[in-house]
């Protein structure tokens, strides 16, 4: 083709698009089309917090522990991929399938009731939901979040779990606890049913993961030398620069993690609603930065990086329950308080011995709750007293569920590593490797 003849064919499908009559509806399989690309990219960038995680963990942790989360986070990652595949998601998406109306999906035989993807190369009329988006793109994209779940727990046992017993309880997590509860709202269960609204999972995402990684932490005990003699022994991360990373990966991901949930893209109104939760994202998650910076100068008398790293991702899990309602001046406070509320519970888990190693339990669980509290600011469609019904029903169910599961690991093939293991570092004790051999040997 020449060169006139592609301009010509080029300023042709310009004025079509551009033209009014042809531009004012999406045709229904544009529009799947449309959703399956959102649902697409936004699951690859909530997968990418996976690394953000991983980095974090890595650097907030002592150097002998760090080849440890790292097989931690790229295992639970993949084990999270199969009991979701397994069991998870027809168990989170009943469909109208119910075993117990509400409450349990009717897909709940392991290896039988397995997720199961469109055919390939299927036309428009044979989609499972052709107004909606492909099941493939909507799989992947709900498989990052049950993912992210995991992760949050992996940091807060860091430096004395066990690996296999983790994984262990990593599966059930993934596969059953988690999809369980956020069935009984994003599932149509007795939730949503109720009212409860979070948008994009600050309680069913985060607090979750926060009420099992404090499960973990109980079970699990302190780090040894942690605490003595009434005070806090500070145990200092090996690498912050790494940490650092982490955590603006995370804030990158966090993009797809809320504009993502959405769930739409063939209108104006929702492309205009996904940049508008953009916007607020990167609003809160800076207002909980600069909450931290200036609480710690004040109450500390120097500014603490790990509490600024803390305090923005508290900030955007304080705006996920509701990113798009809010303006940017709301968001920014929902976030800073988000970032106060890191600052002020870490000393109070310090107090009662609950070892968080990397603040997981204040981030997650704590401004997952102010998260979805705050939710009734902003959606005049909320109420307080379903917002509190949906965050104790989630809570106690996330908590006693993980607590009996470590107990009974805990009991049974033994959930903690031995004093010397813990004294000598994961790494070596464990897997038998060095993340870092050139500095560990002896000149």
């Amino acid at each position: 083709m020449s060169n006139f003849k592609k301009l010509t064919v080029l300023a042709l499908g310009i004025s079509m698009f551009g033209s009014p009559a042809l531009a004012q509806e999406v045709p229904e399989h544009g529009i799947f089309i449309l959703n399956s690309l959102l649902f697409l990219m936004a699951g690859f960038l909530v997968m990418f917090m996976a690394c953000g995680f991983c980095m974090l963990e890595s650097g907030l942790v002592r150097s002998k522990n760090t080849t440890m989360q790292l097989t931690k986070n790229i295992s639970l990652f993949s084990l999270a991929a199969i009991g979701y595949y397994i069991i998870g998601y027809n168990l989170m998406y009943p469909l109208g399938n119910w075993s117990i109306e509400g409450f349990l999906s009717g897909y709940v035989i392991p290896f039988k009731d397995t997720a199961v993807l469109e055919a390939v190369g299927i036309a428009p009329e044979n989609a499972d939901d052709i107004a909606y988006a492909s099941t493939g793109s909507d799989y992947f994209f709900q498989l990052m979040f049950c993912a992210a779940t995991a992760s949050i727990v992996s940091g807060t046992v860091a430096e004395r779990i066990k690996l296999w017993p983790f994984l262990l309880f990593t599966l059930i997590l993934t596969a059953i606890i988690y999809p369980l509860s956020a069935s009984w709202t994003w599932g149509g269960g007795f939730l949503s049913e109720a009212g409860f609204s979070d948008f994009a999972g600050s309680t069913i995402v985060h607090s979750c993961g926060g009420w099992a990684a404090l499960a973990g932490a109980i079970v699990l005990g302190p780090r040894l030398g942690r605490y003595m003699d009434g005070k806090t022994i500070p145990m200092p991360g090996a690498n912050l620069p790494l940490a650092t990373l982490g955590t603006f990966i995370l804030w990158l991901g966090w993009f797809g993690f809320n504009g993502g949930s959405q769930l739409a893209m063939g209108t104006v109104g929702d492309v205009a609603d996904v940049s508008r939760i953009f916007a607020n994202t990167n609003a809160a998650a800076a207002g909980g930065v600069l909450a931290a910076i200036i609480a710690t100068q004040l109450y500390y008398g120097k500014v603490d990086l790990t509490m600024a790293l803390n305090g923005a991702l508290a900030g955007l899990v304080s705006i996920t329950a509701e990113p798009l309602a809010p303006t940017l001046g709301t968001a920014t406070l929902i976030g800073a308080i988000g970032g106060l509320i890191v600052v002020f519970t870490v000393p109070i888990l310090d107090k009662f011995q609950i070892d968080d190693v990397v603040g997981a339990i204040p981030v997650h669980l704590i401004a997952g709750i102010w998260g979805t509290l705050a939710v009734v600011i902003t959606n005049g469609d909320a109420s307080l007293g379903t917002q509190i019904y949906g965050i104790i029903v989630i809570g106690v169910f996330s908590f006693l569920a993980s607590l009996a599961i470590f107990y009974i690991i805990s009991i049974t093939v033994g959930l903690r590593c031995s004093e010397e293991e813990e004294t000598k570092g994961l790494d070596v004790s464990e897997l038998g490797m060095d993340a870092y051999p050139d500095f560990s040997r002896s000149s």
